[in-house]
């Protein structure tokens, strides 16, 4: 596979993951506010602290933008993903907010 077509490839699968951890955000968030928590609320909240983990492995980078970097010389926030050059360059500030805030929607409403 030419490097170009590599590229695209880590791309789709990138956007792909970035998408489910997304919903899964919103799930956790939609849970707190309309108090709906149950299993799958709990399982998103542990994945979602799994990436957390996996980021801070990495230094705070996703492993596909490493491995995009390889492909790449390109200076743009959104050139191993889908997404507007705004959203992947405040994709970690606006998604780990909408999270906390849902996580603590969660906790508050679970032990309260």
């Amino acid at each position: 596979m030419n490097p170009e077509n590599r590229l695209l490839a880590i791309k789709w699968v990138h956007t792909l993951i970035w998408l489910f951890l997304v919903v899964v955000i919103f799930y956790i968030l939609y849970s707190g506010i309309f108090n709906e928590i149950n299993i799958y609320t709990w399982i998103g909240i542990g994945l979602i602290i799994l990436e957390g983990i996996v980021l801070l492995v990495f230094k705070m980078f996703c492993p596909l933008t490493i491995m995009a970097r390889k492909y790449s010389d390109s200076e743009m926030d959104n050139f191993d993903i889908f997404l507007p050059n705004w959203l992947a360059k405040y994709n970690k500030l606006i998604f780990t907010t909408l999270y906390i805030i849902g996580l603590i929607l969660v906790l508050v409403r679970s032990l309260f």
